[in-house]
């Protein structure tokens, strides 16, 4: 590979997100709101009460609306939030962005009673409308909707609990969003924001990981007492909300969303935290007498190995390696990758404001998924290329399924991002099979990225688990919530990693606590599930693509059991967790036999 010592924020792709409005005042955007708000009250006024009534191809119809209605609103949300993720410090963005969020609440508030009267038929209702083949097409939603029956409320505390986000959760979220954006941290005389900040725990050069360490502990705990309150207040929402819809813990109503049994997931928890020392504590050894010290001092966990030349690449190199990877597997998939790429869908610079980290946004099907990156040429940056690349092609191929049934529950979500990673990787190993030093370095980079995806959100499960059990005895300081993470961070992580008391409010950055509760064992899901997929398109090349693609096409239309019996494996069998590991330890094992 050739690698460019330019600065790589030259020539990288700002997104155009114009395929969804012009701009944030734009005649097409305010003509959106008022008639969405128009359908909205008339679909009120026509089927409120009347749900029951109808037959299987009336209430097909009813339907119909109001998937239209929701593409409507979807796109007005994603615009501004995608808007909003751009630059969170605009006061004219930040503005416009609570405004769409209140007006779509409000919009939303007038179809509420639709999904309460679908879920108030009776199972024998149900299945005489099904009878429809209008209606059934719809099935696998209404059979979605009707797993939060048991913890439905009534009309008027569903529309209060609706209003009132906009005041709670959402604000508190935003408050959040906003600090993060908002601070800087002094790093070799220069300021940068979070994510140019955690980028230089992975620089070659010790004295800066431990600098920026430092720095980045600093800024935190000055702060620390508002995380904590953020946390606190939200961890307390959350309890009130899961008891009145008695869920049996602050996990289930996750479980729900991603339509997954409380005892898979149990299984995947168990069998990671059971794995901890053949894992991350073997790994985090090995690289400790790699880097020539008894230990490793945290802010070293994620450092280049000393082999390695810290060499920038460059966009177009990052480009073509995933897109050549993806092609290998699929001409299919990289044609649609190529997209993303020529349509301006990618938003790669790291600039002020912007939201740290990666995603990708699925938008609505009328439209386009957009990828948010935060470039910064290193290795691990072209696999979070490949990564979100595999969400945005998934979310393409998903759309078919149309706005209510495009969406694929979490679990299943990571599975063509982290079989993207698995591509490129593989890729990457085969360019270079013959260079021992850059393999080792791949293999090394690698496993830290599963460590990071499978051990490291495993534990951040066991702290949420923690903090929010812990939470319902009482307001938690920013003492205690230091001694819960730094707990698990010791369990997880391993003998062989030094942890001191700055690491202890390195939680408080986490978003995924914050918007969305219990997110984080479904990049563990992902990964185990792609290594035991892996294992079979090797076993099974040949007929494997076209199965793949089927499984990303199907959307949320499928489960998890349905979606992997082509390849004949089940998630509820623990030995399908111990398969998805067992390809870390193998790559553990390679690296130590150097």
């Amino acid at each position: 590979m050739e690698h460019s010592e330019i600065s790589i924020s030259k020539d990288l792709p700002v997104w155009d997100l114009s395929s969804l409005y012009p701009g944030m005042r734009s005649s097409e955007l305010e003509q959106d709101l008022k008639k969405v708000a128009e359908k909205a009250t008339s679909f009120e006024i026509k089927y409120k009460g009347n749900v029951s009534q109808l037959t299987g191809p009336q209430l097909a119809h009813s339907i119909i609306e109001y998937e239209k209605i929701e593409e409507t609103l979807g796109r007005l949300m994603s615009f501004a939030q995608l808007i909003y993720a751009g630059d969170m410090l605009d006061s004219e963005i930040s503005n416009f962005h609570q405004s769409i969020q209140e007006k779509v609440t409000e919009i939303s508030s007038h179809l509420l009673f639709f999904n309460l009267e679908l879920n108030s038929l009776s199972g024998a209702e149900l299945k005489d409308k099904l009878k429809s083949p209008e209606l059934n097409h719809y099935y696998p939603w209404i059979r979605d909707l009707r797993v939060f029956q048991p913890h439905q409320l009534d009309d008027k505390l569903e529309k209060l609990f609706l209003e009132k986000n906009i005041s709670g959760r959402a604000a508190w979220t935003r408050l959040f969003d906003e600090k993060i954006a908002e601070l800087r941290f002094s790093i070799s005389d220069t300021e940068l924001n979070m994510a140019e900040a955690l980028d230089k725990l992975s620089d070659k050069r010790a004295n800066i990981r431990k600098v920026a360490a430092a720095e980045i502990s600093k800024v935190l705990n000055d702060n620390v007492r508002l995380f904590s309150l953020i946390t606190n207040t939200l961890a307390k929402d959350k309890a009130i909300e899961d008891n009145w819809r008695s869920y049996n813990s602050p996990v289930s109503a996750r479980n729900r969303v991603n339509h997954v049994e409380d005892d898979v997931v149990d299984a995947l928890v168990e069998t990671v935290t059971s794995n901890y020392k053949t894992l991350s504590h073997r790994y985090y050894k090995l690289k400790a007498k790699w880097m020539g010290v008894e230990k490793l001092n945290y802010w070293d966990r994620n450092a280049p190995l000393p082999e390695n030349d810290d060499t920038i690449i460059d966009w177009s190199e990052a480009k073509e390696i995933v897109l050549d990877a993806y092609k290998g597997f699929s001409p299919a998939l990289a044609n649609i990758g190529q997209q993303f790429f020529d349509r301006h869908w990618i938003d790669a610079p790291t600039r002020p404001g912007k939201a740290s980290g990666a995603f990708s946004h699925p938008t609505v099907p009328s439209s386009n998924p957009f990828i948010l990156l935060n470039y910064q040429g290193k290795l691990r940056d072209v696999m979070t290329l490949a990564h979100e690349l595999g969400h945005g092609v998934h979310q393409v191929l998903a759309s078919r399924q149309g706005c209510l049934m495009a969406d694929t529950p979490l679990t299943l979500a990571e599975t063509a991002s982290v079989f993207g990673e698995m591509l490129t990787f593989q890729s990457l190993l085969e360019r270079n099979k013959n260079d021992h030093t850059k393999r080792k370095i791949m293999i090394a980079s690698k496993v830290e990225d599963m460590l990071n995806t499978v051990v490291r959100q495993v534990a951040f499960h066991e702290f949420e688990s923690s903090v929010h059990a812990k939470r319902r005895s009482g307001e938690l300081s920013p003492e205690e919530i230091g001694n819960i993470w730094m707990n698990i961070q010791e369990k997880s992580l391993g003998p062989a990693i030094k942890l001191n008391d700055d690491y202890r409010v390195f939680w408080t950055y986490i978003p995924h606590f914050i918007h969305s509760p219990f997110y984080v064992y479904a990049y563990a899901f992902g990964d185990c599930l792609v290594n035991s997929l892996y294992a079979v398109f090797k076993e099974h090349s040949s007929e494997f693509s076209e199965k793949y693609i089927d499984m990303l096409k199907a959307g949320g239309t499928l489960r998890h059991k349905e979606l992997l019996a082509p390849f004949d494996l089940d998630a509820s069998d623990p030995n399908f967790w111990r398969k998805g590991l067992s390809l870390i330890e193998s790559l553990i094992n390679e690296l130590d036999q150097d």
